[in-house]
C-alpha cells in the first residue's frame, strides 16, 4: 500500500467567484521557488457552504484556506478552533489532521498586525474601520491586541459604528489610524473610494487599506497627496499566507 506521503498533497481555496485569487498565485510560485513538487493548490469556487462537505472528503487535501463570503459559514462544519478563530467567530485556514479531524485557524490576523506594525512604531490611540463585515472582524481582533480604541464606519449607524456622513473634522483629527476593510475601490470599481472628508488628512494619519488589487486604490491616494503613511493589503497577504502553510505543516 502506498502511504498518504508518497501522493501529491492537495490545497486549496474556499470562496466565490475567486478565478482571480491571490493565493493561487502565490502558493504556485512558492512550489516552484521552492522544489515542492508533490503539491498543488487550486481554486474550489463554491455556491453555497454546503457544497463544503464534499471537499472535506476529497483524498489528499492536507489544508485549505477560506475567503469571502465563508469565513463564519465554515465553523459549523469544523471539529474545532483556535482560541483566536473560536474568540473571533471566523476561519481562514483549515487544516486536516491525521487522525481524520479537521480544524479552524484564522491567520487574517497575524497578517494584519505584522504588516501594520511594519509601518507604526507607536500605535495611535484611536482608529477608524471601514466596513463591517467579515474583514473587519481580523482589524478589530488586533485593534484590542494593541489597545487601540476604534469606531467603526458603516452607511447605517449601530452598535460602535457611525455613518460616512457623520464623519467630520473632529472625527478625522481624533483618529491618527484609518484602515479600509470594505470592498471599495476593488478592480474593476478603482475610481471608487469611501466617502471620508479626506481634505482634513494629515501626515499623522496612517492609511491602511485592505485592498491590494489595485496596488494603490483612491483612498490610498488622497492619503498620499496629503503626506499620510500608506500601506495595501499585499503584504498582509503574504504574511497569513505563510502562516496557513507553517500550520498545515506543522
Amino acid at each position: 500500500m502506498g502511504s498518504k506521503e508518497n501522493k501529491i498533497k492537495r490545497y486549496g481555496l474556499i470562496g466565490r467567484n475567486i478565478a482571480y485569487s491571490f493565493s493561487r498565485g502565490y502558493f504556485k510560485q512558492k512550489f516552484e521557488t521552492e522544489n515542492l513538487e508533490k503539491c498543488t493548490y487550486e481554486n474550489f469556487d463554491l455556491n453555497e457552504i454546503q457544497e463544503l462537505n464534499k471537499i472535506l472528503t476529497k483524498k489528499n487535501i492536507y489544508g485549505l484556506n477560506v475567503t469571502t463570503p465563508f469565513k463564519r459559514e465554515v465553523v459549523p462544519f469544523l471539529d474545532r478552533l483556535s482560541p483566536t478563530a473560536e474568540k473571533m467567530n471566523a476561519v481562514n485556514t483549515i487544516k486536516f489532521h491525521k487522525d481524520g479531524t479537521v480544524s479552524g485557524h484564522n491567520t487574517d490576523v497575524y497578517g494584519f498586525q505584522k504588516s501594520l506594525l511594519e509601518i507604526i512604531s507607536t500605535p495611535p490611540k484611536k482608529a477608524l474601520i471601514l466596513g463591517t463585515g467579515g474583514a473587519s472582524s481580523a482589524v478589530a481582533f488586533v485593534m484590542k491586541k494593541l489597545n487601540i480604541e476604534y469606531t467603526y464606519i458603516s452607511r447605517s449607524a449601530g452598535a460602535n459604528a457611525i455613518e460616512y456622513n457623520k464623519v467630520d473634522e473632529k472625527v478625522m483629527n481624533e483618529h491618527h489610524l484609518i484602515i479600509n476593510a470594505s470592498p471599495l475601490g476593488t478592480f474593476p470599481d478603482i475610481h471608487l473610494a469611501p466617502q471620508l472628508p479626506y481634505s482634513f488628512l494629515t501626515n499623522d494619519h496612517v492609511l491602511f487599506d485592505l485592498i491590494y488589487n489595485p496596488p494603490e486604490t483612491r483612498f490610498l491616494q488622497e492619503g498620499k497627496k496629503r503626506g499620510c503613511k500608506t500601506l495595501n493589503g499585499q503584504k498582509m497577504l503574504e504574511y497569513q499566507a505563510e502562516k496557513s502553510w507553517q500550520i498545515w505543516n506543522q
